[in-house]
């Protein structure tokens, strides 16, 4: 069958909608580079919005507005619906950290008369593609006594910015000849901090130097290494691609772009039926290990709390998990004409022809949440109904790869769930790229499972 883009099937007050939603997701995302930032600015967007923290509620009624954050790395918003909360919810989960460079525990040290970084890479990126572009700072220090500083550096225009060297091409003929992996160690991710010795010094006179200006404008000392989360992205917002500028060419929208379309579409849902749930977590791109991630137990006992809260006797918790339903809100590949073999044609998604509805994410079914036919037909009748502009989508051929999403950690609670997000091409570069077609179609389906 194919498929029209949005571009084609919607009229001008649509495609206008779409690009007019696009300018403030440019902003938020370029905002908003950790999950952090994401985090804080989702929980004051929603208290203009009417939202208020859960445990200031004795009780909970229809129409009442909620949210709860664990350790500022997580947010779960939620609206309260018309029938009872035994009938369950409609949730949908996406996650806010995306690939990056973390600084090792140890990180700071001279070498050829320059002081570097040692990082850590943080998800799956193709390592090559982070040397020599212009990367910034987000850090999150912690003092012993408690004291907390948060700097970024590398933004604004005045700002210097940080950067891994790459082999000159004069002298690389011995890499070339290497497999990817070979040619670019993780081991030799090391950020140029600074070039300029202290006069006052002996020994490690750069990185003495670092550390004075550290010291000098952050508070920082080398101990202070241990307790901080330093995180190193592109610098530079979000621009729009293209000549007509039907996309989005930006770091982080995997898969941020489903967050921020999924908190969207709660904040603009007016007296659901069921309650709605938005859940947006961290840690996906490592596996989901941690207390801010989706296996965390953060979203039972918050379930636990509303169903206090709503009158719920304990035992009627089961009821309201299984009658809940769930979209596992990350992002999909699609089509790209540079890289065709990689793709099934007859199943693959297509930029600009609406959000992706992917019954398995695996190698083959393998590693994936396969939602039952009975969810999939309710799922489709919900999107067509609401003139939804929606696919099908896979995640490349059968043997050639695939990628995971938060979709079990729902899935094994017996709610019905299926992933559902926006296509991102060159998912997990320092910049990918998105249709404004796509965005604006995944925040319209959102809005409707809410609603």
């Amino acid at each position: 069958m194919e498929k029209k883009t949005g571009w084609e099937k919607w009229n001008e007050k649509t495609k206008k909608k779409a690009m007019g939603f696009c300018e403030d997701y440019k902003r938020f995302l370029s905002d908003n580079k950790t999950e952090r930032l994401f985090t804080s600015s989702c929980v004051k967007t929603a208290e203009k919005r009417g939202f208020k923290p859960l445990g200031s509620y004795k009780k909970l009624t229809a129409g009442d507005r909620f949210y709860k954050t664990n350790k500022g790395k997580l947010v779960i918003a939620g609206i309260m619906g018309k029938t009872s909360f035994a009938g369950g919810t409609r949730l949908i989960a996406a996650h806010t950290d995306s690939p990056r460079l973390d600084l090792k525990t140890s990180p700071l040290y001279q070498e050829e008369d320059l002081c570097l970084f040692k990082t850590y890479y943080y998800g799956g990126i193709k390592k090559y593609q982070w040397l020599t572009i212009p990367l910034a700072i987000y850090a999150t220090v912690v003092f012993k006594n408690g004291d907390k500083k948060e700097f970024i550096i590398g933004e604004n225009e005045e700002d210097p910015v940080f950067t891994i060297t790459d082999l000159l091409p004069h002298l690389g003929k011995d890499q070339m000849k290497k497999t990817i992996s070979e040619g670019f160690p993780g081991e030799r991710l090391n950020v140029i901090a600074g070039s300029i010795p202290d006069k006052g010094s002996k020994k490690e006179k750069v990185k003495k130097n670092v550390l004075k200006i550290l010291n000098s404008t952050c508070g920082m000392s080398e101990d202070d290494f241990l307790s901080s989360e330093i995180q190193l992205v592109p610098a530079g917002k979000l621009r729009d691609a293209g000549f007509d500028r039907g996309m989005v060419l930006g770091y982080g929208q995997d898969d941020r772009v489903c967050s921020y379309t999924a908190f969207n579409a709660l904040l603009d849902t007016a007296s659901p039926g069921l309650a709605s749930l938005c859940i947006l977590v961290d840690q996906e791109e490592i596996g989901s290990p941690g207390a801010t991630s989706a296996q965390s137990e953060f979203f039972r006992f918050l379930l636990e709390e509303v169903a206090e809260k709503a009158g719920l006797k304990p035992g009627d918790l089961k009821n309201v998990i299984q009658n809940s339903k769930a979209i596992s809100a990350d992002v999909d590949t699609v089509m790209d004409p540079n890289f065709k073999e990689v793709s099934d044609s007859r199943n693959i998604a297509r930029s600009g022809c609406g959000v992706v509805l992917s019954k398995n994410t695996g190698i083959a079914k393998g590693g994936c949440v396969e939602p039952t036919a009975e969810y999939l037909a309710f799922l489709r009748d919900l999107f067509d109904s609401n003139n939804i502009l929606w696919q099908t989508g896979e995640m490349g051929k059968l043997e050639q790869g695939g990628g995971g999403t938060v979709a079990t950690f729902f899935a094994r609670y017996n709610i019905d769930t299926a992933n559902c997000g926006t296509g991102v091409l060159s998912m997990h570069a320092p910049y990918e790229l998105t249709s404004k077609a796509d965005i604006y179609a995944t925040y319209l389906a959102y809005r409707a499972f809410f609603q």
